[in-house]
Order: structure tokens, then C-alpha cells, then sequence
């Protein structure tokens, strides 16, 4: 980071310490820097001699001349307003409320922020100090933000390999803080094709869109792509919606989503002001194969049906996608027969903020029907056996992903090599394993009975855990099958 954003950011989350003493949680502190930052922001656009985009008594300007209890009852009567309105502001104030109960800490953060003239920064610096607290957040495990969060150098990597570019559209139909969006779109303007102003307009425009199920982490995303330049002012490219609950008709060229873990899920409908109308078990789609109430599975199923042909996609999925029976194998025999299914990254454990997790990323891409299957061979990159990696002591980085990306990237597939951590599976191989089981290993783990070797004990646990719902999710189908 350079130093006025280090600066920033600094002054921005000394203040969240001060506010978290007196009970404020850093989840709720950045989202009520959001709501105040959009407004002052929003003030910034009327001085350069463009149109508000909020009522005017909504506007900063009748805000900041306020103090005491006045301050607090006419910013809570604001969000509620500002609640109800279309487009970008009513995605970033959908159900916001104040969390700040002391009215002295609200003008505080009132003060502060309108102390700087923030459109005078560039897209990088406002992002940049923006995600810096989005990170920052998700490190925190009081405020649960994690789970909405990828680790960067998993991110990074991705984009390397598929290398999307200006003219393709990309989506994240699990979006989080947008944090596979907004890589996406550093990469693709690097690239020459991005010079053309009419090229650079269409992508920053029209070029992504991301779905969050979660009011407040939507809201996070479209701030998130706002302060880094993308979208209109008037119109977000996040939609805050259930992502799996119909096919949107719209397809994308580049699919990269790491969808929430977790095993079932019951279905909530919401009403337009954002509370749940009904619940049910699993999503009824025409255009999904098979019915069960797996979410991984739902999510992997519905990237089938919205990657337009020849677009790749790159989805971060649990060890218990690849080898479930019942549903698990039916798609994964669509996946292998019907996709291009080429490329397989085993992630190590510890990189996540839910301990225990063991995810990998799957690489596809789409092709058009055939009888012969699509999948000639699965390329396989183990950076778990061996690897040993904690948020803190040990934290994933760049250079660790390095050999997977040069080696994996989609534009050199063809001069493909084997390594000791890199394996070609050919589709004969897969279709005789039993349940065609794509969880492969062929390295040896070492040194596991060293206890300093152990990950965490609360790792383990969690390990242990995800193995015994994936063994009882298959005893649930025998059950099932046996009636």
C-alpha cells in the first residue's frame, strides 16, 4: 500500500477500536463507514456539478451540521429512507440501521469522515484502503466475516489461469465482498485491449455481476466495486438475491465463485423488503439434473447452466463434492461428459477462516453437446499433502501458489507436464474409480505422527467433523435408495 493509504487506513481503523470499546463490532463499524462514506461521497459527485443521487434530506451536507441526539435520530430516519430506494443506494442501505448508540462516536465518525476530500483519491487508493478493512474485518473472528471471504493468493490464482480479458463478462454468483470480481477486473485492465476507451467503458460498466444472498455482505460487495470505479452511479452490478433460486436467462464467459460451505440448506423467498416470506428444502429447476439439497452441488449445477459456450469457470468447492454419492456422482458424470472438465487444484488446510476446512478448486469449461465425453483427462495439482499453513504463523501467499498458475494456466495447456505434485488422470482413470471419486491423492503424507507436524487441535476437530456429516450424507442415501 502506498503511504496515504496506509495513513488512511490507519486513522480509519484506530477509530474502530475505539468504537469496538465502547461495543461497536467491526463488522458494524465498516458497515456504518459505508453508509457515511457513500454520502459524502455521493456530496463530492454534487460539488463537481453532478446530479445527487440521494433526497435531499438525505444529502451529507444536512448531516454533518448536526450533533447530539439530533445526529442520531436524523441519520437513523436517513437509512430508513434511504432503504426504499432503487438501484446502487438501495442495494448499499438495504435494512441498514445505526449500530452506533453513543450519538458522541457517531459524530466522530461523522467528523472524520468528512474531513477528507475522498473522490481527490483514485479508484486504486479508495479500494485499496476499502478491502484493507474488509481484510481486516474477516481476520476478526468475533464478527463471523470470514466465512464470506477467500483467501487472496487462492484468488489470485485463479484469475492467473483462466485469464479472462477485456470483452468478457464474469460473474460470481456467491460473490462475498467481491473479492474474485474485483481481481478479475485488475487483471483484465491490464491488458492492451483495455487502452480503447469504448473497451474500458463496456467492462468497467457492463462487464461483471455478482449475486450475495446476505443483505450486508451484498451491500459490502456493491461499495466494494463502487469506490474501485465499476458499475454506473446509478446501478450496481451486485444484486442481492439467491443466485440458485431460477436460471436469470443471462449467461457469462467467466465463472469464478468460491459458493458457502455447509451441508443442507432450507430456502428462503424474500419479500421486497427483505424479509423471508417461505422456506423449503431444495430448489425445484428445470434445468438442474438432479434435486437434492446440497448447496455445493446446487451451485455447481447451476455454473452449468449459466456459462455461456466455451466459457471457463473456476469454483472453490469442498472435499465432499468429489467424492458424494447419489447426486454427487450424477454430476459429476455430467460435468466430466459434458464439460470440459481439465483441471483439478487440492488446497492445503488452514487457509481459511472456518478451521478444518478441505476445499479445492475445480476448473471447466463449456462446450456444445456430443455423445463422445468432453473430459479427455483431469490435470490434478496436490498443495495440501505436506503443506502446512495457518492464518498467522504461516499464512498462504503468492509465491506458494506460483508453480500451480505457470503450470496450469489454460492458455498453455497443450505443453502440460507431470511433476511429482501434478498428475494427468485420463477420463478411463475416473470413469473406473467407484462413484467416479475425483478426491485424488497419490502423494504420501510425511511426518504426520510428528505432533509439532499437527495442525491445530480445533482444526482437527473440524476435519473430523466435515468427514463425519459427508459419511452420514451417504448413509442418507443408502437409507434413501433402501426406502
Amino acid at each position: 500500500m502506498s503511504e496515504t493509504e496506509n495513513v488512511l487506513t490507519a486513522k480509519v481503523w484506530n477509530l474502530a477500536h475505539v468504537m469496538n470499546n465502547a461495543g461497536v463490532g467491526s463488522g458494524d463499524y465498516v458497515e456504518q463507514v459505508t453508509y457515511l462514506l457513500f454520502l459524502k461521497l455521493d456530496a463530492e459527485r454534487e460539488e463537481d456539478g453532478l446530479p445527487s443521487l440521494l433526497p435531499e434530506d438525505c444529502r451529507w451536507a444536512r448531516l454533518a451540521a448536526l450533533s447530539g441526539r439530533e445526529l442520531a435520530q436524523h441519520y437513523a430516519r436517513m437509512l430508513e429512507t434511504l432503504a426504499g430506494q432503487p438501484g446502487l443506494v438501495g442495494t448499499i442501505y438495504t435494512r441498514a440501521r445505526n449500530t452506533i448508540e453513543e450519538p458522541a462516536h457517531l459524530h466522530r465518525l461523522v467528523r472524520m469522515i468528512g474531513a477528507e476530500s475522498w473522490s481527490g483519491f483514485g479508484v486504486d487508493v479508495k479500494g485499496a484502503i476499502y478491502e484493507s478493512l474488509l481484510e481486516r474485518t474477516a481476520s476478526d473472528t468475533k464478527s463471523g466475516a470470514g466465512q464470506y471471504f477467500t483467501p487472496r493468493p487462492v484468488i489470485q490464482a485463479c484469475v492467473e489461469v483462466v485469464d479472462p480479458r477485456p470483452g468478457q463478462t464474469i460473474c460470481d454468483p456467491a460473490c462475498g465482498t467481491a473479492g474474485f470480481l474485483l481481481a478479475a477486473f485488475e487483471h483484465m485492465r491490464q491488458k492492451p485491449e483495455a487502452r480503447d476507451r469504448e473497451t474500458g467503458r463496456k467492462m468497467r460498466e457492463e462487464g461483471f455481476t455478482g449475486y450475495d444472498i446476505v443483505a450486508g455482505v451484498a451491500r459490502l460487495a456493491a461499495m466494494n466495486l463502487y469506490l474501485h470505479g465499476l458499475g454506473r452511479a446509478d446501478v450496481t452490478p451486485i444484486h442481492r438475491a439467491d443466485a440458485l433460486l431460477a436460471d436469470p436467462g443471462r449467461r457469462w464467459d467467466v465463472i469464478l465463485t468460491n459458493p458457502p460451505f455447509g451441508r443442507r440448506q432450507s430456502i428462503q423467498v424474500f419479500t421486497g423488503d427483505g424479509e423471508a416470506e417461505t422456506e423449503r428444502e431444495d430448489y425445484q429447476r428445470p434445468d438442474f439434473n438432479v434435486t437434492t439439497g446440497n448447496k455445493q452441488l446446487n451451485f455447481v449445477q447451476h455454473i452449468m447452466t449459466v456459462l455461456a459456450p466455451g466459457g471457463v469457470a473456476a469454483v472453490v468447492l469442498p472435499d465432499n463434492v468429489l467424492f458424494e454419492g447419489g447426486a454427487g456422482e450424477k454430476i459429476r458424470r455430467r460435468l466430466l461428459d459434458e464439460f470440459e472438465c481439465h483441471t483439478l487444484l487440492r488446497l492445503p488446510t488452514g487457509i481459511f477462516y472456518r478451521q478444518g476446512v478441505k476445499a479445492n478448486v475445480l476448473f471447466f469449461e463449456a462446450r456444445p453437446r456430443r455423445k463422445e465425453p468432453w473430459t479427455e483427462a483431469l490435470w490434478v495439482y496436490d498443495l495440501r499433502t505436506n503443506k502446512r499453513f495457518t492464518l498467522k504463523e504461516r499464512p498462504l501467499r503468492d509465491a506458494d501458489m506460483a508453480e500451480f498458475v505457470s503450470l496450469a494456466k489454460l492458455s498453455a495447456r497443450a505443453k502440460r507436464q507431470e511433476t511429482e505434485r501434478f498428475k494427468r488422470f485420463t477420463y478411463a482413470e475416473l470413469a473406473a474409480r467407484e462413484k467416479l471419486d475425483l478426491n485424488l491423492t497419490w502423494l504420501r503424507e510425511e511426518g504426520a505422527t510428528d505432533p509439532a507436524s499437527l495442525p491445530p487441535p480445533a482444526e482437527i476437530a473440524a476435519s473430523i467433523a466435515e468427514d463425519l456429516e459427508a459419511a452420514l450424507a451417504r448413509f442418507r442415501a443408502v437409507a434413501t435408495r433402501l426406502g
